[in-house]
């Protein structure tokens, strides 16, 4: 064999010796920890349907589309005269059934008590004059001075005054212990059932007033003064301005990097020298594969979790489906 072609065999075998020799110094040498993670993901922003809790007439809108809302504030007014009508009519109903139960707390008034007593001795003369009368004709009867016929109506006259006497005491005495205390309960729970009565129909009253539930800003305006609505039918939609969050995905490997909780920087493509700050929020708690619409350097077949980051959005700069790049901080973990 000529001596150069050893030679070029030989620096061959070297050569191959000394890259063996430093791909395995390569896998075990201490490779440098990255200090942060970096996600992809979307801006997500809620949206809420707005819509009255009553049917009836819408009378006045007083938003238009881009407007900004605060939480409480009016947006829409239904017409209310249906539902103040109600009201008045169950406040009436209340006040007469409070009158009833005041009556039956009160008790019997003097007058009433003085009244009764005197229907009593009354009742009692009565029975006296009967007494009288059908003892003199019991007399007469035996001596054969009078008939059986005038003695029998004297007799019936005796026995009705002295029932008339029994029924006044009875009354009497009923009038001076007042309404039975089942008849005060019975009559508290009716105004009880009266006051809730008012209550809902207030609370109906109220629904005729659409209020925003939250800060946001008005997407649509569904529908016009004048149009027939109910529960079933949304007058605006506004997106909320609070809380705003990216949805993006973390892979399997670096889950366990990462916690809720952790506070997170996140940049826009419209401007990546503004950073916004964050927290991770939710982690979920299965895995799925990578959406097709999720843009990261692994390979796009492997099982990743969702994330819910919040922002702090105080120049109102975000909108939905905003693609941002989501970096998280490693060196406190």
């Amino acid at each position: 064999m000529p001596q150069s072609r050893r030679r070029r065999l030989i620096l061959i075998a070297l050569l191959a010796v000394a890259l063996a020799a430093g791909g395995g110094a390569y896998r075990y040498w201490p490779r440098a920890q990255p200090t942060f993670l970096t996600l992809y993901g979307n801006v997500d922003v809620r949206q809420v349907d707005l819509a009255f809790n009553a049917s009836g007439r819408l009378q006045e809108l007083r938003k238009e589309e881009g407007d900004a809302v605060k939480t409480g504030e009016t947006v829409a007014i239904m017409e209310s005269d249906t539902y103040r009508d109600a009201v008045a009519l169950a406040r009436a109903r209340l006040a007469a059934q409070r009158a009833v139960v005041d009556r039956l707390e009160t008790g019997s008034r003097p007058e009433e008590i003085a009244r009764d007593r005197a229907q009593v001795e009354a009742n009692k003369a009565a029975v006296v004059d009967a007494e009288l009368l059908l003892k003199r004709r019991t007399e007469l009867l035996a001596g054969g001075n009078v008939s059986r016929q005038l003695y029998d109506e004297a007799k019936n006259g005796y026995d009705s005054a002295r029932a008339r006497l029994d029924i006044s005491q009875q009354v009497s005495r009923l009038t001076e212990i007042g309404p039975r205390r089942e008849d005060i309960e019975q009559a508290k729970a009716l105004l009880r059932s009266e006051e809730s009565v008012v209550s809902l129909a207030e609370r109906r009253l109220a629904d005729t007033v659409l209020k925003a539930p939250a800060d946001g800003i008005v997407l649509s305006r569904i529908v016009e003064p004048g149009a027939m609505v109910s529960p079933a039918n949304p007058i605006f939609t506004v997106s909320l301005t609070d809380k705003i969050w990216v949805r993006t995905y973390v892979s399997e490997p670096d889950l366990g990097r990462i916690r809720p909780g952790m506070a997170v920087t996140v940049f826009t493509d419209t401007d990546p020298t503004h950073p916004y700050e964050g927290w991770i929020g939710f982690i979920s708690p299965t895995a799925e594969f990578t959406p097709k619409t999720v843009e990261t350097t692994e390979l796009r077949t492997q099982l990743v979790y969702r994330l819910r980051v919040f922002i702090k959005n105080p120049d109102d700069r975000l909108r939905q489906g905003m693609p941002v790049t989501v970096r998280v901080p490693l060196g406190a973990g």
